[in-house]
């Protein structure tokens, strides 16, 4: 095989740059994989308890574009899905994004309008022009008593940080609601994969112009193979792509542990955020994702920061103004 594609990594973008340019180029494809299997961080299987369980922490398909949802669509069909997250805060389960319903239920209030919310915040909130860092977007945003109560603290123990020295941009992804809307997104296309994320990978690969390498990392691939490459699509960690000759990227790692419950759910909704109690961050419970039949077990996630800031397993850049 000569004038082919080398595509490392079979992720999620590695395997669609592999579908687009088998199907749609008609080139030949190599695609190298250092794990054991394809899917990157999606990847799932059916545990024991015959339930779908994503073994790198929950993944969750939401897009406002059409383009996108109906592409992914040729892969897999879809099971509807509109994610909700809590978090146990002074011993109440409080909803994540801050809404009408989470100063309500944090703080015994009745607020029932757009006008009232912004009011209210607008005596939290602390005038700060132009901010800096994560520590000072929220308290620009919520003010200091939200940012103790459910900021603060998670943001610590997930990127071992003080929160003076992350980028704002980490806050930025999560919205502030004035209404009661609890949902975590608010996208036209709320699925999740009826089969599964790894399925649609194995689809999408499918293909006999596709060759999929797996337990082989970039760094030790033969020289020949890369020589002979029409082009060379890497995905990886740039830092591991230079062999860290400029110094490593931090990243933050996960550890994960699965348990059995012998009973039909353990909480009310798939992710409960811990930010002031427990080692662990948060709780995953994937059954909430699927329509199962009711059966008693159920198997939850509980996701604990790794102790290491270049973990073998990365999966939250660092953003700190020296990364």
């Amino acid at each position: 095989m000569n004038n082919y594609f080398l595509i490392i990594g079979a992720g999620i973008s590695g395997s669609f740059f592999a579908e687009r340019i088998a199907n749609k180029l008609k080139k030949e494809v190599i695609v190298v994989e250092k794990r054991n299997h394809i899917g990157g961080n999606c990847f799932d299987f059916v545990d024991k308890n015959n339930i779908l369980i994503p073994l790198y922490g929950p993944h969750l398909f939401h897009t406002n574009d059409k383009k996108i949802f109906d592409y992914i669509s040729r892969f897999t069909d879809w099971v509807k899905y509109e994610h909700k997250v809590l978090s146990y805060v002074d011993g109440k389960l409080i909803p994540i994004p801050v809404s009408i319903k989470t100063i309500n239920i944090l703080f015994n209030m009745n607020l029932k309008t757009e006008k009232e919310m912004k009011n209210f915040l607008s005596k939290q909130t602390l005038k700060i022009k132009n901010p800096k860092n994560f520590e000072e977007l929220a308290l620009k945003t919520f003010g200091k008593k939200i940012y103790e109560l459910i900021f603060k603290n998670y943001t610590i123990k997930q990127w071992k940080k003080d929160p003076k020295l992350l980028d704002f941009s980490i806050l930025k992804r999560l919205p502030i609601r004035y209404n009661f809307d609890d949902r975590y997104f608010t996208d036209i296309y709320q699925y999740m994969p009826k089969q599964g994320y790894t399925k649609i990978f194995e689809n999408m690969l499918r293909n006999k112009r596709i060759k999929l390498i797996l337990n082989t990392n970039f760094n030790k691939l033969d020289n020949t193979l890369i020589k002979n490459a029409k082009k060379i699509i890497f995905t990886g960690p740039i830092d591991e792509y230079y062999q860290y000759k400029f110094g490593r990227l931090e990243y933050r790692g996960l550890r994960f542990v699965f348990e059995t419950k012998k009973k039909e759910y353990y909480q009310p909704v798939a992710v409960v955020n811990y930010p002031n109690n427990f080692k662990y961050t948060r709780i995953t419970e994937p059954k909430h994702c699927y329509q199962y039949d009711a059966f008693k077990k159920t198997t939850i996630i509980k996701e604990y920061p790794s102790e290491t800031n270049y973990p073998k397993e990365k999966y939250y850049p660092m953003l700190t103004k020296e990364n």
